[in-house]
């Protein structure tokens, strides 16, 4: 990669380098769909295949469900229970992930003619995945046939008591699975090690994608049998809202498949077909259409928040419902939950900053409390992840000495996969996840030996990745170039998202006109470029950081280039561009 504007250490110590081409809109003949052609390629696209990324649609990338193991039988056994009005209970997390999987599978075999019921565990109460004592609970109300979405992979104890209770159990996700599987009536999920190549490829899916899959082919089966000759068949492509709020909200990878699932999804949730969506798009105060990163930032919370910090069906009961008046009034207490989470994650961030700041250099900052609600520590996990730029596991443990933590990673450092190794090692009662992310329950008495295990043996790819890592820019332009159409024409490239990440710009020289501080720790500056032109920039959570008092404090009149993500301000009657800040560098 070579080096943009020759900067090699930028105010944050960073070195910038175009992530692909050169990309310099300051050039008289730049054409946007130049830009769009560049995006695609520099994430990865090979040329021959751009159209198909540049419009993803369900068709250019759907696979045939039957190359995942278990897949036919799971269907098959779905299919059977829907012709004969079985009872079925789908088993969720308490995520958006769980609560999407859940809501999807629900409304599917609704329209099929079957109501299944749900279980949601409380996250305090009975902790991750599947327990065997509610398994068996849920065999002893008459439901035979259980179907656990977003969890069960590893839920070796809890399947094996459903199936000696002769419990039939089929296990829909997508966490990194051991070589040995659990007992399960099948076991449907892309990341199990025994999978071939193709179905392989497809493990950045979240649940909700593979439960989505799950539907396919239960309709095909019955298709097949002929189950349609006198009822309508339902229309998958209206389930795909909550397909995509699902794969945002858990942090997927918006590549291949599941780039497809967020822009056809986002095209649906504009329809606000789903009653429950609806409701809560109006609770979370957007007047227009969702974005991708409404579906991350503002729509997922509220629903996350049920099981953070009240009632964790909540949201599995908002997506499925058919009432106007219920679902006003989930998504209503999902905002006021929100908002009482906000203010106990705050509390924990600064209770886990203030130990932090006490800890020597780990390759992996693990920091546990006494009390702290476990409904945060993932939020808290990430929010830690980006101030030190390491793997972070936040640990809250409760009065009987037992921890739940949850694990936030970097690129190019697989978290879950050495949490299995931990648990294999007989460091932790309980544990999974995925490259990114994990979960994990633990005696307190252990915490300190986890520390020291995750150091030895992340050091060196923690090491290998912050050495690798810079400042990654897509394109350079000047201050009165960054305008509202050329953000749009940045658009054609995305939805952008994990995987597939929002380009980063750099403009300037510019000049700091004026700065301040809003909100908490954000700065604000209007700055002004040589060509005359002036826009807004924002450096969210930098108000202390030697960026944040370079922006207020520095040399007045002295230049700079920023780098950042364009994004436009349409608060006002006339939209407008702004930037918002990741580094900056001295023009002169």
């Amino acid at each position: 990669m070579s080096s943009v504007l020759n900067i090699t250490h930028s105010v944050t110590g960073q070195s910038w380098k175009w992530r692909s081409g050169d990309v310099d809109a300051r050039d008289p003949g730049f054409q946007p769909d130049d830009l769009v052609t560049q995006l695609l390629l520099a994430r990865g696209v090979p040329r021959d295949d751009i159209e198909r990324h540049r419009d993803p649609t369900i068709r250019g990338f759907m696979p045939d469900p039957s190359i995942f193991r278990d897949m036919d039988c799971a269907a098959e056994r779905l299919a059977d229970a829907v012709e004969a009005r079985e009872a079925v209970t789908i088993y969720g997390d308490y995520d958006v992930d769980g609560a999407t999987s859940a809501a999807l599978l629900i409304r599917l075999l609704r329209d099929l003619g079957l109501d299944a019921g749900h279980y949601i565990p409380d996250r305090l109460m009975e902790g991750y995945g599947p327990s065997g004592e509610a398994l068996v609970r849920i065999g002893d109300s008459g439901c035979r046939l259980i179907v656990t979405v977003d969890c069960g992979a590893m839920a070796f104890d809890a399947l094996a008591q459903a199936k000696a209770a002769g419990l039939e159990v089929i296990v829909v996700d997508h966490h990194k699975c051991a070589a040995d599987l659990p007992s399960a009536f099948a076991l449907v999920n892309p990341n199990r090690l025994d999978e071939n190549d193709e179905a392989a490829s497809h493990g950045h899916l979240a649940a909700v994608g593979v439960a989505f899959l799950l539907a396919a082919a239960i309709v095909r089966i019955l298709r097949g049998r002929g189950y349609f000759v006198n009822r309508a068949e339902p229309k998958l492509m209206e389930l795909l809202d909550i397909v995509a709020l699902g794969t945002v909200a858990d942090v997927a990878q918006l590549r291949g498949l599941n780039r497809a699932f967020v822009a056809q999804g986002l095209k649906v949730m504009a329809g606000r077909r789903n009653i429950g969506l609806a409701a809560l798009i109006e609770a979370s105060r957007l007047n227009r259409a969702p974005v991708c990163s409404d579906l991350g930032f503002a729509l997922g919370p509220r629903i996350n928040a049920g099981g953070r910090v009240g009632k964790s069906d909540l949201g599995v009961r908002l997506l499925t419902t058919q009432d106007r008046e219920e679902a006003r009034s989930i998504a209503a207490e999902l905002d006021r939950l929100n908002e009482e989470r906000r203010s106990i994650e705050a509390l924990v961030q600064e209770e886990a900053e203030a130990m932090l700041a006490g800890q020597h250099n780990r390759a992996v900052a693990l920091l546990a409390g006494q009390g702290w609600h476990p409904g945060v520590i993932g939020i808290v996990a990430g929010r830690i992840k980006e101030k030190t730029g390491k793997p972070s596991i936040i640990i809250a443990i409760d009065d009987q000495g037992v921890g739940k933590g949850s694990g936030r990673s970097i690129a190019g450092v697989d978290l879950g996969a050495a949490i299995i190794s931990a648990r294999e090692a007989g460091l932790l009662v309980a544990g999974g996840g995925h490259a990114m992310a994990a979960g994990l329950t633990i005696a307190a008495d252990k915490v300190d030996a986890l520390a020291d295990w995750l150091d030895e043996r992340l050091a060196a790819d923690v090491t290998r990745a912050s050495a690798n890592s810079a400042m990654l820019v897509d394109a350079l332009l000047t201050p009165r170039g960054l305008n509202p159409a050329f953000i749009e024409a940045m658009e054609g490239a995305g939805p952008y998202g994990m995987g597939w990440p929002g380009p980063r710009i750099v403009t300037g020289p510019v000049r700091v006109i004026k700065c301040d501080i809003v909100g908490k720790d954000h700065v604000r500056a209007i700055v002004g470029g040589d060509d005359g032109a002036s826009f807004k920039a924002m450096a969210f959570r930098q108000g202390e950081t030697a960026l944040g008092q370079m922006l207020m404090h520095g040399e007045r009149g002295r230049k700079y280039w920023l780098a950042g993500r364009a994004k436009i301000d349409d608060w006002g009657p006339t939209p407008k561009a702004e930037l918002h800040i990741d580094d900056i560098a001295f023009a002169d």
